[in-house]
């Protein structure tokens, strides 16, 4: 008799091996510049963030790009280091967004890097999935409190 294999929760199957990492990466602009204060401005770094994203095998999971600083859950297999995610994600949407924007790269990023050099980054641990989920689902609800007028 042949037992069914029982899948890990989140778990991501490979033909090499199995994983189950979660990071919650934070970055912030350079100067924390509030560069992405518009609807659009926002969605077209989550855009340029998910091909980055698709181009070097990085899973997505949830993200927020706020005014000045993003929010991202990723997740990518054991044989990429979390620095080269990194360098990944903050290097190569600066490149492409500056370069689409060359009005704001001249206004607020004249030395050309678009994202400040540090970042937060923590593997999920002590907290749960859900938890670091809800808490960036809920980055835009906070971030309207503080405006005066919502706006």
């Amino acid at each position: 008799m042949v037992m069914a294999k029982e899948e890990i929760r989140d778990a991501v199957y490979t033909r090499r091996y199995i994983y189950n990492f979660h990071y919650h990466l934070i970055w912030v602009t350079k100067y924390r510049n509030k560069t992405f204060v518009t609807e659009q401005l926002s969605n077209e770094m989550k855009s340029i963030l998910q091909l980055v994203a698709d181009d070097n095998d990085i899973v997505i999971e949830k993200m927020e790009v706020m005014p000045d600083h993003v929010h991202v859950l990723i997740s990518f297999p054991p044989s990429k280091a979390p620095t080269s995610a990194i360098k990944a994600l903050k290097g190569r949407s600066a490149f492409i967004f500056l370069r689409r924007h060359p009005e704001i790269r001249q206004s607020q990023y004249w030395g050309g890097h678009l994202w400040s050099p540090s970042y937060y980054m923590s593997t999920l641990g002590n907290m749960s999935k859900e938890v670091v989920e809800q808490y960036i689902n809920n980055q835009k609800y906070n971030e309207t409190k503080k405006r005066p007028n919502g706006r």
